[in-house]
């Protein structure tokens, strides 16, 4: 069928559609069916110069990378020299042996020159949305705020993290842009809304929004999707519910207290049993996991008797919790914070007074999660700064605290990926990441020199020469 005729065959699907006596067909059924006409149609319009969907982004597209070292995210030594082919998204062939390819206008050679080839970063807890946007614009306009995050996506992408899981706020959007190919950024993991109580770390309501009524009128914050409220077991498993229908990969509670909401003490436990076990049964019920924000031993007792996966921070806890983390599988997702995250928050503030609290805790939590062989998951938690973001790769470095740079990188590579994976069905990008292997997904960085060695490298996104994501090159500084 040439497209004169197949144009004709959807305007007389589309004329069907309007006809009022559509057999079989309610005004809503024939509504969608005129949608999906109309999408065809649409489907047969030329492309705009320049642009290509993502399917012919990566397509039959070849790359052949030559003369690499491989980190390969999950061993503590380089390989020998070796070349790797890419076609389409994914790792076709990884060889000692030269490896010939069909030197077509689809296909790319990079000369590796002997440096590092390693995977793509991942970033486990990630605000995608709260960034760049001041605590004040946060909740003010959401075209303004789509678009500051979408330029910080791309910074995000250009400093070699390949992937990130969001771990609240309203990143839906922004993610089915960077899929689309119409912004480019990491692969995002979406949580979709905070879920807290009435004074929960996450409600940054003011005084005047009280009393709330259970069922009345929404606040801003939680109409753009930044953080929602939730009082009661009901209420909880209707809030995880309308995260699941919107697309998140797993589900985010807030347990206890946290440091930048304004009326959540360090010390108060939130959500009672009932109510997080609520979230466990939504989350699990579609496959999935909850990750609960806690620092105290009882906030984090009290999620894991819920059900709850993996503990978000965990800064606080005592070595019994710890051991309790440790019998029963428990994830830690855990951040190295720099102390300028501390002093970003003005001296008598409520916020620096609990961050003040929470920072002498970060070695002794590392120290722990160290001693009981925790699954232990690596992120950077920053928050309204761009600047801070700029030393994303230089918060990962400073691990060297507590480990070598090989289980820092493993960290940032295959074992977050591993946390990934509890999405199960959720999981917006079923595949291997964090790893370079056969059958991989094509999330690439090609480093001047040996990270191994040097893990400073990875702080300056100068040492990336070649950044690939999902079998696409985004920067080559090796093209002639």
């Amino acid at each position: 069928m040439n497209s004169k005729e197949e144009s004709s065959t959807l305007c007389g699907l589309m004329t069907a559609c309007k006809q009022k006596r559509l057999s079989g067909l309610s005004l809503v059924s024939a509504a969608i069916f005129i949608g999906l006409c109309q999408a065809g149609l649409a489907q047969k319009t030329p492309e705009a110069p320049g642009s290509a969907p993502p399917s012919t982004l990566t397509g039959d597209a070849v790359t052949l990378f030559q003369n690499v070292r491989i980190f390969d995210g999950k061993n503590a030594a380089l390989s020998d020299p070796a070349n790797v082919l890419v076609r389409g998204n994914q790792i076709e062939r990884i060889s000692p042996a030269p490896i010939a390819v069909d030197r077509s206008a689809t296909t790319s050679i990079i000369d590796g020159g002997g440096r590092t080839l390693m995977p793509g970063l991942i970033d486990a807890h990630w605000h995608a949305m709260l960034i760049r946007a001041t605590p004040a614009q946060a909740f003010g306009d959401v075209g303004y705020n789509n678009l500051l995050a979408g330029d910080e996506a791309t910074d995000t992408l250009m400093r070699g993290f390949t992937t990130v899981r969001d771990v609240g706020g309203p990143a839906f959007g922004l993610k089915q842009a960077i899929d689309e190919g119409i912004v480019k950024g990491p692969r995002i993991y979406p949580s979709g809304a905070m879920i807290t109580i009435t004074s929960g770390h996450g409600d940054f309501r003011k005084l005047t929004d009280l009393p709330r009524t259970i069922g009345g009128m929404l606040t801003r914050m939680e109409l753009i999707g930044g953080a929602v409220i939730a009082d009661s077991p009901d209420e909880v498993r209707v809030r995880t519910r309308e995260q699941l229908m919107q697309g998140a990969s797993q589900v985010k509670l807030t347990a206890g207290g946290g440091v930048s909401s304004p009326f959540s003490p360090i010390d108060v436990t939130t959500f009672t049993g009932p109510e997080l076990r609520a979230a466990v049964e939504a989350a699990e019920n579609w496959g999935t996991y909850v990750a609960a924000h806690a620092f105290t031993p009882a906030a984090i007792q009290g999620a894991v008797a819920a059900g709850v996966k993996c503990i978000e921070h965990a800064t606080l806890m005592d070595e019994a919790t710890a051991k309790l983390l440790a019998e029963k599988g428990i994830w830690v997702s855990m951040q190295p914070l720099p102390d300028a995250l501390r002093l970003g928050f003005p001296v008598g503030s409520v916020q620096r007074a609990k961050a003040d609290e929470i920072w002498p805790g970060i070695a002794r939590s590392y120290e722990l999660a160290k001693k009981y062989k925790l699954k232990t998951a690596w992120g950077t938690d920053v928050l309204f700064s761009r600047a801070l973001a700029q030393q994303q790769g230089a918060i990962l470095a400073s691990l060297v605290r507590w480990y070598t740079p090989a289980e820092a990188l493993i960290m940032a590579t295959s074992t977050n990926a591993e946390l990934l994976a509890l999405s199960g069905k959720r999981n917006p990008y079923p595949g291997k990441l964090g790893v370079v292997e056969q059958g991989a997904f094509a999330d690439l960085l090609l480093v001047d020199g040996n990270p191994l060695d040097n893990i400073s490298l990875v702080a300056d996104p100068k040492n990336f020469t070649v950044i690939m994501k999902d079998g696409v090159i985004y920067k080559n500084a090796l093209a002639k």
